[in-house]
């Protein structure tokens, strides 16, 4: 079986496919100082609950826009699944052209979120992740990976208004029953949402019209099925395909 792992500045995602199938996945929080023993610890006791063998992973890939730590991910494989573990980068053969300069800019999330919505969904496309940062990538009719948009993550706006406000508070992201809040947390509720929906449309607009040819747009990432309910464009939700191009960039290596 194959262990596939995102690691993103926020939330780290790991996922075990048998084969095609994906069996099991969990959601972490990112922890910088987290030592390789704890990875160890963390994996063990995941694998336990889920009642997988430990010893059944046979192959481990690796999506990263952490660079501290990879070294630490590395030695976790290494001593605890005695495997050298596959980082994924744009040197690595994906299939897909990156247009992109440099191509070493394109964060591995990006380029394995890119083969998923091909395989999945078909060229050309947009792929909307929703992380710390939400990013916009354009793959166009020949399936090239031609570029894209990156903007702050909706929870990046939040934290900004609560700190640097002194008499707003902090709250939960969710979509408001009306535009017009007729208290202070519904107003911020309502700005935050629907300014960030507005913002996701604006630019899947303009994507869409440059990349021609009735682009699919696919949406990923925690806030995914939250934002995609207000959003004109995304016309699909996928919270695993991070996961899934992982695996298909690791089957294309072996």
């Amino acid at each position: 079986m194959l262990l596939v792992i995102d690691i993103g500045n926020t939330n780290t995602s790991l996922g075990v496919y048998d084969s095609d199938k994906l069996v099991v996945h969990w959601r972490l929080t990112t922890a910088r100082s987290r030592t390789v023993d704890e990875w160890g610890v963390h994996a063990r006791n995941l694998f336990a609950l889920a009642e997988l063998d430990f010893k059944s992973i046979n192959a481990i890939a690796v999506a990263s826009v952490v660079p501290p730590l990879n070294f630490t991910l590395k030695q976790m494989a290494e001593r605890y699944f005695h495997l050298t573990p596959l980082f994924i980068d744009h040197t690595v053969d994906t299939g897909i052209p990156i247009l992109y300069e440099p191509p070493s800019d394109v964060g591995a999330d990006r380029i394995v979120d890119a083969v998923a919505a091909i395989y999945k969904y078909g060229k050309p496309c947009v792929v909307v992740d929703f992380g710390t940062a939400t990013t916009f990538d354009a793959i166009n009719s020949k399936g090239e990976y031609v570029g894209g948009v990156i903007t702050p993550g909706i929870t990046i706006s939040a934290d900004a208004l609560f700190e640097r406000a002194a008499k707003l508070p902090r709250v939960e992201i969710k979509g408001p029953r009306k535009v017009i809040g007729s208290t202070t947390i519904d107003a911020m509720q309502s700005g935050l949402y629907h300014g960030y929906v507005g913002l996701v449309d604006g630019i899947l607009r303009k994507m869409i019209d440059e990349l021609g040819g009735k682009p699919r747009v696919i949406a990923t990432g925690g806030l995914a099925p939250l934002i995609a309910r207000g959003s004109k464009f995304i016309q699909e939700v996928d919270e695993t395909l991070t996961l899934e191009g992982l695996r298909l960039v690791y089957e294309r290596t072996r």
